[in-house]
């Protein structure tokens, strides 16, 4: 008591001050601290809260920017796949349009040929008829009378179809001919008659059945040349009058 005093302490006046600090204390805890404790948890949650919420949205956002990359990446490829199949279609269709131009292009000119080689062929047939007007007309002249005009045709016939009597003539003595396939030409388009003949006459001397091709080449003149195999039996009047030339030689 007397150290109190010695330190000018009032102990009335230190218990009144420990009975308020007590009953401060005891007011503080009862009603004023526990709404803080609340308060403070609360916010606490409160903020735990955002940072989980925080959290759960990046997160969040991060698979949302990996599912639309990957989305992206998807769409990228379906339109570079989009695109290549369409290079590829646009391709196919450029080749199949430069092949059918092709092809077209090549049927006009076959069709040309073809229609050319007809006119060609209708021209020589017309200039037979006329070719031979001239060359009986000749004949007379040279032997100073007339001939008979069916021995006339025929005489003609045989110079420029190499078909006498029925036979073509430079088959008569032809032996050991290849087979498969024959090429005739003539100066002039022949009869369908005279083409029956040829073939006949080849069935028979080939022994088997064989592919006939006519051409005309007006460069030999008259007669027959037959190509079959590695063999050209020569008939024509080209031929004739060169192996008569070389003779003279």
């Amino acid at each position: 008591m007397e150290a109190l005093q010695n330190l000018g302490i009032s102990l009335g006046y230190l218990i009144v001050q420990i009975i308020n600090f007590a009953v401060m204390f005891w007011v503080l805890k009862k009603w004023a601290y526990p709404p803080i404790m609340d308060m403070l948890e609360k916010r606490r949650q409160i903020i735990a809260k955002g940072l989980e919420d925080a959290r759960i949205a990046a997160e969040a956002r991060a698979n949302a920017e990996k599912e639309a990359e990957k989305i992206l990446a998807e769409a990228r490829a379906k339109a570079s796949q989009i695109v290549r199949e369409a290079s590829e279609r646009a391709e196919a269709v450029a080749r199949e349009i430069k092949a059918e131009a092709e092809a077209e292009a090549a049927k006009i000119r076959e069709e040309g040929v073809e229609a050319a080689k007809a006119e060609r062929e209708r021209i020589l047939r017309e200039l037979r008829s006329q070719v031979a007007m001239l060359a009986i007309a000749a004949a007379q002249k040279l032997i100073g009378e007339a001939l008979d005009e069916k021995r006339q045709h025929q005489l003609l016939n045989e110079f420029f179809s190499g078909v006498k009597d029925g036979k073509v003539t430079i088959l008569d003595d032809a032996e050991d001919l290849p087979a498969d396939e024959a090429e005739v030409i003539s100066a002039l388009p022949l009869t369908d008659e005279e083409k029956e003949v040829i073939i006949k006459d080849l069935l028979a001397k080939v022994g088997k059945e064989v592919k006939v091709t006519f051409k005309v080449d007006p460069s030999i003149m008259g007669g027959l040349v037959i190509r079959i195999g590695d063999k050209v039996l020569d008939g024509s009047v080209s031929g004739q009058l060169q192996e008569l030339r070389e003779s003279l030689v």
